[in-house]
Protein backbone atom coordinates (compact mmCIF):
# COMPACT_ATOMS: atom_id res chain seq x y z
CA UNK A 1 0.00 0.00 0.00
CA UNK A 2 2.83 2.37 0.90
CA UNK A 3 4.62 1.59 -2.34
CA UNK A 4 1.42 2.10 -4.30
CA UNK A 5 0.89 5.46 -2.61
CA UNK A 6 4.43 6.57 -3.34
CA UNK A 7 4.09 5.45 -6.94
CA UNK A 8 0.85 7.41 -7.25
CA UNK A 9 2.50 10.52 -5.84
CA UNK A 10 5.36 10.16 -8.28
CA UNK A 11 2.93 9.82 -11.19
CA UNK A 12 0.97 12.87 -10.09
CA UNK A 13 4.18 14.86 -9.67
CA UNK A 14 5.37 13.76 -13.08
CA UNK A 15 2.07 14.78 -14.60
CA UNK A 16 2.27 18.20 -12.94
CA UNK A 17 5.84 18.69 -14.15
CA UNK A 18 4.88 17.61 -17.67
CA UNK A 19 1.93 19.98 -17.67
CA UNK A 20 4.12 22.86 -16.49
CA UNK A 21 6.73 22.06 -19.12
CA UNK A 22 4.03 21.88 -21.77
CA UNK A 23 2.56 25.21 -20.62
CA UNK A 24 5.97 26.89 -20.69
CA UNK A 25 6.69 25.44 -24.13
CA UNK A 26 3.30 26.58 -25.39
CA UNK A 27 3.83 30.08 -24.05
CA UNK A 28 7.33 30.16 -25.57
CA UNK A 29 5.93 29.00 -28.92
CA UNK A 30 3.30 31.73 -28.76
CA UNK A 31 5.92 34.25 -27.69
CA UNK A 32 8.14 33.47 -30.69
CA UNK A 33 5.30 33.88 -33.17
CA UNK A 34 4.07 37.23 -34.41
CA UNK A 35 1.23 37.26 -36.92
CA UNK A 36 2.36 34.91 -39.73
CA UNK A 37 6.05 34.94 -38.74
CA UNK A 38 7.67 32.13 -36.73
CA UNK A 39 11.01 32.91 -35.07
CA UNK A 40 13.62 30.28 -34.33
CA UNK A 41 17.10 30.64 -32.92
CA UNK A 42 18.68 30.34 -36.37
CA UNK A 43 16.17 32.29 -38.46
CA UNK A 44 12.50 32.81 -39.21
CA UNK A 45 9.81 31.92 -41.71
CA UNK A 46 6.71 33.75 -42.95
CA UNK A 47 3.57 31.95 -44.07
CA UNK A 48 0.72 33.09 -46.27
CA UNK A 49 -2.96 32.93 -45.34
CA UNK A 50 -3.07 29.29 -46.46
CA UNK A 51 -0.19 28.33 -44.19
CA UNK A 52 2.39 27.82 -46.95
CA UNK A 53 5.92 29.14 -46.37
CA UNK A 54 6.51 32.08 -48.71
CA UNK A 55 9.61 33.64 -47.13
CA UNK A 56 12.48 32.24 -45.07
CA UNK A 57 15.61 33.83 -43.65
CA UNK A 58 18.52 32.12 -41.89
CA UNK A 59 20.85 33.84 -39.43
CA UNK A 60 24.27 32.89 -40.79
CA UNK A 61 26.53 34.96 -38.53
CA UNK A 62 25.03 33.90 -35.20
CA UNK A 63 22.11 32.29 -33.38
CA UNK A 64 19.68 33.86 -30.93
CA UNK A 65 19.40 32.93 -27.27
CA UNK A 66 15.64 32.43 -27.21
CA UNK A 67 15.57 32.63 -23.42
CA UNK A 68 16.51 36.31 -23.78
CA UNK A 69 13.49 37.04 -25.95
CA UNK A 70 10.39 38.91 -24.82
CA UNK A 71 7.26 40.14 -26.53
CA UNK A 72 5.62 43.48 -25.89
CA UNK A 73 2.61 44.15 -28.06
CA UNK A 74 3.66 43.90 -31.70
CA UNK A 75 7.40 43.89 -30.94
CA UNK A 76 9.35 40.68 -30.34
CA UNK A 77 12.86 41.44 -29.05
CA UNK A 78 15.96 39.49 -27.94
CA UNK A 79 19.05 40.70 -26.07
CA UNK A 80 21.58 37.91 -26.48
CA UNK A 81 23.06 35.71 -29.18
CA UNK A 82 25.69 33.00 -29.05
CA UNK A 83 28.35 35.69 -29.41
CA UNK A 84 27.09 38.09 -26.73
CA UNK A 85 24.86 41.09 -26.29
CA UNK A 86 22.82 42.47 -29.17
CA UNK A 87 19.74 44.47 -30.01
CA UNK A 88 17.40 42.29 -32.04
CA UNK A 89 13.76 42.91 -32.73
CA UNK A 90 10.95 42.10 -35.12
CA UNK A 91 8.15 44.65 -35.22
CA UNK A 92 4.90 43.76 -36.93
CA UNK A 93 3.33 46.64 -38.82
CA UNK A 94 -0.13 46.30 -40.36
CA UNK A 95 0.30 48.94 -43.06
CA UNK A 96 -3.08 48.34 -44.68
CA UNK A 97 -5.68 45.60 -44.88
CA UNK A 98 -3.85 43.85 -47.72
CA UNK A 99 -0.23 44.39 -46.59
CA UNK A 100 1.60 43.03 -43.54
CA UNK A 101 5.15 44.23 -42.90
CA UNK A 102 7.86 43.06 -40.52
CA UNK A 103 10.67 45.37 -39.46
CA UNK A 104 13.75 43.31 -38.62
CA UNK A 105 16.88 44.65 -36.96
CA UNK A 106 20.00 42.82 -35.77
CA UNK A 107 22.41 45.27 -34.17
CA UNK A 108 25.63 44.08 -32.59
CA UNK A 109 26.58 45.81 -29.33
CA UNK A 110 30.16 44.64 -29.42
CA UNK A 111 32.94 44.43 -31.98
CA UNK A 112 32.21 41.68 -34.49
CA UNK A 113 33.16 41.45 -38.15
CA UNK A 114 29.73 41.24 -39.74
CA UNK A 115 26.06 40.36 -39.52
CA UNK A 116 24.74 38.10 -42.23
CA UNK A 117 21.24 36.81 -43.02
CA UNK A 118 20.56 34.40 -45.87
CA UNK A 119 17.30 34.53 -47.83
CA UNK A 120 16.03 31.40 -49.59
CA UNK A 121 14.33 31.58 -52.97
CA UNK A 122 11.44 29.33 -51.80
CA UNK A 123 10.63 28.24 -55.37
CA UNK A 124 9.63 31.79 -56.32
CA UNK A 125 10.94 34.22 -58.94
CA UNK A 126 12.77 37.34 -57.74
CA UNK A 127 13.17 40.71 -59.43
CA UNK A 128 15.02 43.97 -58.72
CA UNK A 129 18.35 44.81 -57.12
CA UNK A 130 20.65 46.21 -59.78
CA UNK A 131 21.54 46.58 -63.41
CA UNK A 132 24.10 43.89 -64.27
CA UNK A 133 26.19 42.96 -67.31
CA UNK A 134 24.39 39.66 -67.79
CA UNK A 135 20.75 40.43 -67.10
CA UNK A 136 17.84 38.02 -66.88
CA UNK A 137 14.16 38.40 -66.03
CA UNK A 138 13.51 37.05 -63.47
CA UNK A 139 16.88 37.07 -61.71
CA UNK A 140 19.15 34.05 -62.09
CA UNK A 141 21.64 33.06 -59.41
CA UNK A 142 24.84 31.94 -61.09
CA UNK A 143 27.82 30.56 -59.21
CA UNK A 144 28.91 31.11 -55.62
CA UNK A 145 29.60 34.74 -54.65
CA UNK A 146 30.82 36.02 -51.31
CA UNK A 147 29.03 39.21 -50.21
CA UNK A 148 30.56 42.33 -51.77
CA UNK A 149 29.72 46.02 -51.48
CA UNK A 150 26.36 46.83 -53.03
CA UNK A 151 27.41 50.11 -54.63
CA UNK A 152 27.16 51.66 -58.09
CA UNK A 153 29.86 50.56 -60.54
CA UNK A 154 30.73 50.79 -64.22
CA UNK A 155 29.46 47.37 -65.22
CA UNK A 156 30.82 47.75 -68.74
CA UNK A 157 34.43 47.84 -67.58
CA UNK A 158 33.88 45.41 -64.67
CA UNK A 159 31.31 42.86 -65.76
CA UNK A 160 31.15 41.11 -62.41
CA UNK A 161 30.16 44.29 -60.57
CA UNK A 162 26.77 45.73 -59.75
CA UNK A 163 25.70 48.34 -62.29
CA UNK A 164 25.26 52.08 -62.23
CA UNK A 165 21.54 51.92 -61.42
CA UNK A 166 20.61 50.03 -58.27
CA UNK A 167 18.30 50.07 -55.27
CA UNK A 168 18.19 47.90 -52.14
CA UNK A 169 14.89 46.38 -53.15
CA UNK A 170 13.72 42.95 -54.29
CA UNK A 171 10.28 41.63 -55.21
CA UNK A 172 9.13 38.01 -55.48
CA UNK A 173 6.40 36.23 -57.37
CA UNK A 174 5.10 35.12 -53.94
CA UNK A 175 3.89 38.69 -53.36
CA UNK A 176 6.74 39.30 -50.93
CA UNK A 177 9.17 42.23 -51.01
CA UNK A 178 12.28 43.17 -49.06
CA UNK A 179 13.86 46.61 -48.65
CA UNK A 180 17.26 47.00 -46.95
CA UNK A 181 17.55 50.14 -44.80
CA UNK A 182 19.71 53.02 -46.01
CA UNK A 183 21.81 52.96 -42.81
CA UNK A 184 23.13 49.44 -43.44
CA UNK A 185 26.73 48.97 -44.73
CA UNK A 186 25.21 46.57 -47.21
CA UNK A 187 26.99 43.73 -49.03
CA UNK A 188 25.27 41.23 -51.31
CA UNK A 189 26.30 37.67 -52.18
CA UNK A 190 24.57 34.54 -53.40
CA UNK A 191 24.73 30.79 -53.79
CA UNK A 192 23.49 28.96 -56.87
CA UNK A 193 23.90 25.64 -55.05
CA UNK A 194 21.70 26.65 -52.12
CA UNK A 195 19.47 29.03 -54.13
CA UNK A 196 19.97 31.84 -51.65
CA UNK A 197 20.81 35.54 -51.49
CA UNK A 198 23.25 36.58 -48.78
CA UNK A 199 22.64 39.93 -47.05
CA UNK A 200 25.61 41.14 -45.02
CA UNK A 201 26.31 44.26 -42.93
CA UNK A 202 30.03 45.00 -42.58
CA UNK A 203 32.44 47.90 -42.13
CA UNK A 204 35.78 46.10 -41.98
CA UNK A 205 37.45 45.86 -45.38
CA UNK A 206 34.56 47.81 -46.89
CA UNK A 207 34.05 51.23 -48.54
CA UNK A 208 31.20 51.91 -46.08
CA UNK A 209 31.96 54.07 -43.05
CA UNK A 210 30.02 54.39 -39.79
CA UNK A 211 28.35 57.78 -39.28
CA UNK A 212 30.54 60.34 -37.56
CA UNK A 213 30.75 59.64 -33.83
CA UNK A 214 29.43 56.09 -34.05
CA UNK A 215 31.34 52.87 -33.46
CA UNK A 216 31.82 50.44 -36.32
CA UNK A 217 29.44 47.83 -34.90
CA UNK A 218 27.53 46.37 -37.88
CA UNK A 219 23.75 46.54 -38.01
CA UNK A 220 21.53 44.71 -40.47
CA UNK A 221 18.03 46.12 -40.67
CA UNK A 222 15.36 45.74 -43.29
CA UNK A 223 11.65 45.40 -43.87
CA UNK A 224 9.85 42.38 -45.31
CA UNK A 225 6.32 43.02 -46.59
CA UNK A 226 3.72 40.50 -47.73
CA UNK A 227 0.69 41.29 -49.90
CA UNK A 228 -2.16 39.56 -51.63
CA UNK A 229 -0.57 39.73 -55.08
CA UNK A 230 2.61 40.96 -56.76
CA UNK A 231 1.09 44.12 -58.23
CA UNK A 232 -0.37 45.43 -54.99
CA UNK A 233 2.74 44.75 -52.90
CA UNK A 234 5.00 46.36 -55.51
CA UNK A 235 2.81 49.46 -55.72
CA UNK A 236 2.85 49.73 -51.95
CA UNK A 237 6.65 49.45 -51.76
CA UNK A 238 7.19 52.00 -54.56
CA UNK A 239 4.89 54.50 -52.88
CA UNK A 240 6.44 53.89 -49.46
CA UNK A 241 10.17 53.76 -50.20
CA UNK A 242 11.09 55.32 -53.55
CA UNK A 243 11.63 58.90 -54.60
CA UNK A 244 8.99 60.03 -57.11
CA UNK A 245 9.38 61.85 -60.44
CA UNK A 246 8.04 65.37 -60.24
CA UNK A 247 8.03 66.07 -63.98
CA UNK A 248 7.74 64.20 -67.24
CA UNK A 249 10.63 64.74 -69.70
CA UNK A 250 9.95 66.46 -72.98
CA UNK A 251 7.32 64.64 -75.11
CA UNK A 252 9.71 65.00 -78.04
CA UNK A 253 12.14 62.51 -76.49
CA UNK A 254 9.34 59.95 -76.22
CA UNK A 255 8.08 60.49 -79.74
CA UNK A 256 11.12 61.22 -81.91
CA UNK A 257 14.46 59.39 -81.99
CA UNK A 258 17.58 60.64 -80.25
CA UNK A 259 20.54 60.72 -82.65
CA UNK A 260 23.99 60.34 -81.07
CA UNK A 261 27.40 60.79 -82.66
CA UNK A 262 29.06 58.20 -80.40
CA UNK A 263 28.77 54.77 -82.05
CA UNK A 264 29.21 56.28 -85.51
CA UNK A 265 32.18 58.59 -84.92
CA UNK A 266 33.48 57.85 -81.39
CA UNK A 267 36.03 60.54 -80.37
CA UNK A 268 36.79 61.45 -84.01
CA UNK A 269 33.71 63.65 -84.26
CA UNK A 270 34.19 67.07 -85.86
CA UNK A 271 32.09 70.02 -86.91
CA UNK A 272 32.01 68.76 -90.49
CA UNK A 273 30.94 65.26 -89.43
CA UNK A 274 28.22 66.57 -87.13
CA UNK A 275 26.72 68.80 -89.83
CA UNK A 276 26.88 65.95 -92.34
CA UNK A 277 25.17 63.61 -89.86
CA UNK A 278 22.36 66.12 -89.34
CA UNK A 279 21.98 66.60 -93.08
CA UNK A 280 21.73 62.84 -93.64
CA UNK A 281 19.01 62.51 -90.97
CA UNK A 282 16.90 65.07 -92.80
CA UNK A 283 17.73 63.73 -96.26
CA UNK A 284 16.54 60.24 -95.33
CA UNK A 285 13.26 61.52 -93.93
CA UNK A 286 13.77 60.91 -90.20
CA UNK A 287 12.63 63.07 -87.30
CA UNK A 288 14.84 63.99 -84.35
CA UNK A 289 14.09 64.89 -80.73
CA UNK A 290 17.66 66.08 -80.29
CA UNK A 291 21.11 65.58 -81.73
CA UNK A 292 23.57 64.36 -79.11
CA UNK A 293 27.17 65.56 -79.54
CA UNK A 294 29.20 63.02 -77.61
CA UNK A 295 32.89 62.67 -76.67
CA UNK A 296 35.14 64.51 -77.77
CA UNK A 297 34.41 68.13 -78.63
CA UNK A 298 36.70 69.88 -76.11
CA UNK A 299 40.47 70.31 -76.29
CA UNK A 300 41.07 68.51 -72.99
CA UNK A 301 38.80 66.60 -70.64
CA UNK A 302 37.44 68.90 -67.97
CA UNK A 303 37.02 71.95 -70.19
CA UNK A 304 33.76 73.53 -71.21
CA UNK A 305 34.27 74.95 -74.68
CA UNK A 306 34.90 73.65 -78.17
CA UNK A 307 38.23 72.54 -79.59
CA UNK A 308 38.90 75.19 -82.26
CA UNK A 309 40.75 72.66 -84.42
CA UNK A 310 37.79 70.27 -84.63
CA UNK A 311 35.04 72.90 -84.35
CA UNK A 312 36.42 76.07 -85.97
CA UNK A 313 33.05 77.85 -85.96
CA UNK A 314 30.98 76.35 -83.14
CA UNK A 315 28.60 79.33 -82.99
CA UNK A 316 27.91 79.14 -86.73
CA UNK A 317 27.45 75.38 -86.49
CA UNK A 318 24.82 75.73 -83.78
CA UNK A 319 23.08 78.47 -85.73
CA UNK A 320 22.84 76.27 -88.84
CA UNK A 321 21.60 73.28 -86.83
CA UNK A 322 18.99 75.45 -85.18
CA UNK A 323 17.77 76.77 -88.55
CA UNK A 324 17.56 73.19 -89.80
CA UNK A 325 15.30 72.29 -86.88
CA UNK A 326 17.79 70.44 -84.65
CA UNK A 327 18.11 70.77 -80.91
CA UNK A 328 21.55 69.78 -79.62
CA UNK A 329 22.68 68.21 -76.34
CA UNK A 330 26.30 67.90 -75.19
CA UNK A 331 28.19 65.11 -73.44
CA UNK A 332 29.56 65.91 -69.99
CA UNK A 333 31.19 64.07 -67.08
CA UNK A 334 32.53 64.65 -63.53
CA UNK A 335 36.27 64.42 -64.32
CA UNK A 336 38.97 67.08 -64.87
CA UNK A 337 42.15 65.60 -66.28
CA UNK A 338 45.48 66.79 -64.88
CA UNK A 339 46.47 68.36 -68.26
CA UNK A 340 43.32 70.50 -68.43
CA UNK A 341 43.53 74.21 -67.71
CA UNK A 342 40.69 73.71 -65.23
CA UNK A 343 42.64 71.25 -63.07
CA UNK A 344 44.59 73.98 -61.33
CA UNK A 345 41.45 76.11 -60.97
CA UNK A 346 39.49 73.30 -59.33
CA UNK A 347 42.41 72.35 -57.08
CA UNK A 348 42.83 75.94 -55.88
CA UNK A 349 39.11 76.21 -55.14
CA UNK A 350 39.05 72.86 -53.32
CA UNK A 351 36.46 71.32 -55.64
CA UNK A 352 37.88 67.81 -55.92
CA UNK A 353 37.31 64.62 -53.99
CA UNK A 354 40.41 64.48 -51.82
CA UNK A 355 42.80 61.98 -50.29
CA UNK A 356 41.87 60.73 -46.80
CA UNK A 357 44.01 63.44 -45.17
CA UNK A 358 42.04 66.10 -47.01
CA UNK A 359 45.24 67.85 -48.08
CA UNK A 360 45.48 66.92 -51.76
CA UNK A 361 43.06 65.99 -54.55
CA UNK A 362 42.78 62.24 -55.09
CA UNK A 363 43.72 61.32 -58.65
CA UNK A 364 41.54 58.74 -60.38
CA UNK A 365 41.89 56.75 -63.58
CA UNK A 366 38.93 56.69 -65.94
CA UNK A 367 38.51 55.59 -69.55
CA UNK A 368 39.88 58.86 -70.93
CA UNK A 369 42.90 59.37 -68.71
CA UNK A 370 43.89 60.46 -65.20
CA UNK A 371 42.54 63.42 -63.27
CA UNK A 372 40.47 64.62 -60.37
CA UNK A 373 36.79 64.00 -59.81
CA UNK A 374 34.52 66.80 -58.63
CA UNK A 375 33.13 66.53 -55.10
CA UNK A 376 29.38 66.89 -55.55
CA UNK A 377 28.84 66.94 -51.79
CA UNK A 378 30.55 70.35 -51.91
CA UNK A 379 28.09 73.18 -52.74
CA UNK A 380 30.90 75.17 -54.34
CA UNK A 381 31.78 72.31 -56.68
CA UNK A 382 28.13 71.92 -57.65
CA UNK A 383 27.82 75.64 -58.26
CA UNK A 384 31.02 75.75 -60.34
CA UNK A 385 30.02 72.75 -62.48
CA UNK A 386 26.49 74.03 -63.10
CA UNK A 387 27.76 77.50 -63.96
CA UNK A 388 29.83 76.05 -66.81
CA UNK A 389 26.91 74.00 -68.10
CA UNK A 390 24.68 77.06 -68.01
CA UNK A 391 27.35 79.03 -69.86
CA UNK A 392 27.34 76.44 -72.65
CA UNK A 393 23.57 76.49 -72.73
CA UNK A 394 23.49 80.27 -72.94
CA UNK A 395 26.37 80.79 -75.38
CA UNK A 396 25.35 78.14 -77.91
CA UNK A 397 21.67 77.64 -77.09
CA UNK A 398 22.42 74.06 -76.04
CA UNK A 399 19.22 72.19 -75.14
CA UNK A 400 20.54 69.86 -72.45
CA UNK A 401 23.31 67.42 -71.53
CA UNK A 402 24.21 63.75 -71.53
CA UNK A 403 25.67 63.11 -68.06
CA UNK A 404 28.14 60.26 -68.34
CA UNK A 405 29.81 58.23 -65.54
CA UNK A 406 28.93 58.98 -61.89
CA UNK A 407 29.53 55.47 -60.53
CA UNK A 408 31.27 55.06 -57.18
CA UNK A 409 33.77 52.71 -58.84
CA UNK A 410 35.49 55.86 -60.15
CA UNK A 411 36.12 57.14 -56.65
CA UNK A 412 39.58 56.36 -55.17
CA UNK A 413 39.84 53.38 -52.85
CA UNK A 414 40.52 55.78 -49.98
CA UNK A 415 39.06 59.29 -50.19
CA UNK A 416 37.42 62.12 -48.31
CA UNK A 417 34.59 64.47 -49.31
CA UNK A 418 33.41 67.73 -47.80
CA UNK A 419 30.34 65.93 -46.46
CA UNK A 420 31.45 62.47 -45.25
CA UNK A 421 29.80 59.58 -47.09
CA UNK A 422 28.70 56.62 -44.97
CA UNK A 423 27.33 55.03 -48.16
CA UNK A 424 29.58 55.65 -51.21
CA UNK A 425 26.58 55.48 -53.56
CA UNK A 426 25.39 58.77 -52.08
CA UNK A 427 28.01 60.28 -54.41
CA UNK A 428 26.04 58.88 -57.35
CA UNK A 429 22.85 60.46 -56.03
CA UNK A 430 24.52 63.86 -55.67
CA UNK A 431 25.85 63.65 -59.23
CA UNK A 432 22.44 62.81 -60.69
CA UNK A 433 21.05 65.96 -59.08
CA UNK A 434 23.17 67.99 -61.52
CA UNK A 435 20.74 66.96 -64.27
CA UNK A 436 17.67 68.45 -62.58
CA UNK A 437 17.92 71.94 -64.17
CA UNK A 438 18.15 70.33 -67.63
CA UNK A 439 15.73 67.44 -67.14
CA UNK A 440 13.57 67.90 -70.27
CA UNK A 441 16.18 66.34 -72.61
CA UNK A 442 18.82 65.20 -70.08
CA UNK A 443 20.28 61.71 -69.96
CA UNK A 444 21.90 59.87 -67.06
CA UNK A 445 23.44 56.41 -66.87
CA UNK A 446 23.50 56.12 -63.06
CA UNK A 447 20.85 56.22 -60.38
CA UNK A 448 20.61 55.60 -56.65
CA UNK A 449 17.56 57.00 -54.88
CA UNK A 450 17.39 59.30 -57.92
CA UNK A 451 13.89 58.67 -59.26
CA UNK A 452 12.93 62.29 -58.52
CA UNK A 453 15.45 63.62 -61.05
CA UNK A 454 12.74 63.10 -63.70
CA UNK A 455 14.92 62.61 -66.76
CA UNK A 456 15.77 59.65 -68.97
CA UNK A 457 18.05 57.02 -67.45
CA UNK A 458 20.09 55.17 -70.06
CA UNK A 459 21.13 51.56 -69.63
CA UNK A 460 24.89 51.02 -69.83
CA UNK A 461 26.54 50.71 -73.25
CA UNK A 462 25.49 47.63 -75.19
CA UNK A 463 27.85 45.52 -77.25
CA UNK A 464 26.76 44.79 -80.82
CA UNK A 465 26.05 41.12 -80.07
CA UNK A 466 23.00 38.88 -79.70
CA UNK A 467 23.37 37.46 -76.20
CA UNK A 468 22.43 38.25 -72.60
CA UNK A 469 25.81 39.79 -71.72
CA UNK A 470 25.25 43.43 -72.75
CA UNK A 471 23.71 42.24 -76.00
CA UNK A 472 20.31 42.39 -77.66
CA UNK A 473 18.78 39.75 -75.37
CA UNK A 474 19.73 41.79 -72.31
CA UNK A 475 17.68 44.86 -73.24
CA UNK A 476 14.22 43.74 -72.13
CA UNK A 477 15.45 42.27 -68.81
CA UNK A 478 17.50 45.40 -68.08
CA UNK A 479 14.72 47.86 -68.94
CA UNK A 480 12.26 45.88 -66.80
CA UNK A 481 14.71 45.67 -63.89
CA UNK A 482 15.40 49.40 -63.94
CA UNK A 483 11.69 50.10 -64.21
CA UNK A 484 10.85 47.94 -61.21
CA UNK A 485 13.40 50.00 -59.23
CA UNK A 486 11.24 53.07 -59.79
CA UNK A 487 12.89 54.58 -62.87
CA UNK A 488 10.04 55.14 -65.29
CA UNK A 489 11.87 56.90 -68.11
CA UNK A 490 14.38 54.42 -69.54
CA UNK A 491 16.54 54.94 -72.61
CA UNK A 492 17.55 51.52 -73.98
CA UNK A 493 20.86 52.73 -75.52
CA UNK A 494 21.74 52.89 -79.19
CA UNK A 495 20.11 50.72 -81.82
CA UNK A 496 22.58 48.06 -82.90
CA UNK A 497 24.86 48.65 -79.94
CA UNK A 498 28.03 50.70 -79.79
CA UNK A 499 30.04 48.81 -82.46
CA UNK A 500 33.12 48.51 -80.27
CA UNK A 501 36.01 46.63 -81.84
CA UNK A 502 36.17 42.94 -80.87
CA UNK A 503 32.66 43.22 -79.40
CA UNK A 504 30.65 43.48 -82.59
CA UNK A 505 28.88 40.69 -84.43
CA UNK A 506 29.17 41.87 -88.00
CA UNK A 507 31.43 42.97 -90.81
CA UNK A 508 34.42 45.26 -90.72
CA UNK A 509 34.94 47.72 -93.54
CA UNK A 510 37.75 50.21 -94.04
CA UNK A 511 36.54 52.74 -91.51
CA UNK A 512 34.26 51.11 -88.97
CA UNK A 513 32.65 47.94 -87.73
CA UNK A 514 28.99 47.62 -88.62
CA UNK A 515 26.83 45.36 -86.50
CA UNK A 516 25.37 42.35 -88.25
CA UNK A 517 22.55 43.52 -90.52
CA UNK A 518 19.98 41.09 -89.09
CA UNK A 519 21.01 42.02 -85.55
CA UNK A 520 20.57 45.71 -86.38
CA UNK A 521 17.07 45.16 -87.80
CA UNK A 522 15.91 43.09 -84.81
CA UNK A 523 17.35 45.71 -82.46
CA UNK A 524 15.52 48.42 -84.35
CA UNK A 525 12.20 46.55 -84.17
CA UNK A 526 12.60 45.97 -80.43
CA UNK A 527 13.47 49.62 -79.75
CA UNK A 528 10.24 50.75 -81.38
CA UNK A 529 8.37 49.34 -78.37
CA UNK A 530 10.61 51.01 -75.75
CA UNK A 531 9.88 54.35 -74.04
CA UNK A 532 12.30 56.08 -76.44
CA UNK A 533 14.45 55.28 -79.49
CA UNK A 534 18.10 56.18 -79.96
CA UNK A 535 20.12 55.92 -83.18
CA UNK A 536 23.82 56.36 -83.79
CA UNK A 537 24.83 53.86 -86.46
CA UNK A 538 22.38 55.12 -89.10
CA UNK A 539 20.11 52.84 -91.15
CA UNK A 540 21.58 54.20 -94.38
CA UNK A 541 24.94 52.67 -93.43
CA UNK A 542 23.37 49.42 -94.69
CA UNK A 543 20.94 49.74 -97.59
CA UNK A 544 17.61 51.23 -98.66
CA UNK A 545 15.62 48.32 -97.28
CA UNK A 546 17.00 48.92 -93.78
CA UNK A 547 16.16 52.61 -94.19
CA UNK A 548 12.55 51.73 -95.07
CA UNK A 549 12.29 49.38 -92.08
CA UNK A 550 13.69 52.06 -89.80
CA UNK A 551 11.23 54.64 -91.12
CA UNK A 552 8.34 52.23 -90.62
CA UNK A 553 9.17 51.39 -87.03
CA UNK A 554 10.06 54.98 -86.13
CA UNK A 555 6.62 56.03 -87.37
CA UNK A 556 5.01 53.16 -85.43
CA UNK A 557 6.77 54.27 -82.27
CA UNK A 558 5.80 57.92 -82.73
CA UNK A 559 2.15 57.29 -83.64
CA UNK A 560 1.22 54.39 -81.34
CA UNK A 561 3.81 53.54 -78.67
CA UNK A 562 4.94 56.98 -77.52
CA UNK A 563 1.42 58.41 -77.01
CA UNK A 564 0.51 55.51 -74.71
CA UNK A 565 3.77 55.83 -72.75
CA UNK A 566 3.19 59.55 -72.36
CA UNK A 567 -0.40 58.95 -71.26
CA UNK A 568 0.78 56.59 -68.50
CA UNK A 569 3.49 59.06 -67.45
CA UNK A 570 0.99 61.88 -67.18
CA UNK A 571 -1.40 59.70 -65.17
CA UNK A 572 1.41 58.96 -62.75
CA UNK A 573 2.32 62.62 -62.43
CA UNK A 574 -1.31 63.59 -61.83
CA UNK A 575 -1.56 61.04 -59.03
CA UNK A 576 1.63 62.41 -57.52
CA UNK A 577 0.53 66.04 -57.54
CA UNK A 578 -3.03 65.19 -56.54
CA UNK A 579 -2.51 62.71 -53.71
CA UNK A 580 1.20 62.56 -53.03
CA UNK A 581 1.36 59.05 -54.45
CA UNK A 582 2.37 57.67 -57.80
CA UNK A 583 1.47 54.45 -59.58
CA UNK A 584 4.38 52.17 -60.36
Amino acid sequence: MVMSGLLGCVLVLAAVIAWCYYSVSLRKAQLLKTESLDLKNDGYIIRNHAGAIIFSMTFRSGTLDLDSCTKDGNILSCTRSDSGKLNFFIETVQEKDTVMCYRIRWEELQSVLSVEHVMAYNDSHWYGGAETATQYWPMRIQGEEEPRPFITSDVYSNRNAFGGILERYWLSSNATAIKINDSVPFHLGWSQKNRTLRFEARYQGSPFRPPTGQQDFPELSYRVCVGLDVTSIHKYMVRRYFQKPIKVPSPEVFKKPVWSTWALHKTAVTQEKLLSFASDITKHGFTCSHLELDDRYTTDYGEFDFDPQKFPNASGMFEKLRKDGFQVTLWTHPFINYDSINFGVAMEKGLFVREPSGELPALVRWWNGIGGILDFTNPEARKWFLSHLRMLKSRYNVTSFKFDAGETSYLPRQFSTLVPLSDPSTFTRRYTEMAIPFNSHAELRVGYQSQNVSCFFRIIDRDSVWGYELGLKSIIPTVLTISILGYQFVLPDMIGGNAYSNRTAGIINETSGLPDRELYIRWLELSAFMPAMQFSIPPWAYDNEVVRIAQKFSELHESQVAPRVLELAEESLNQLTGSGKMVS
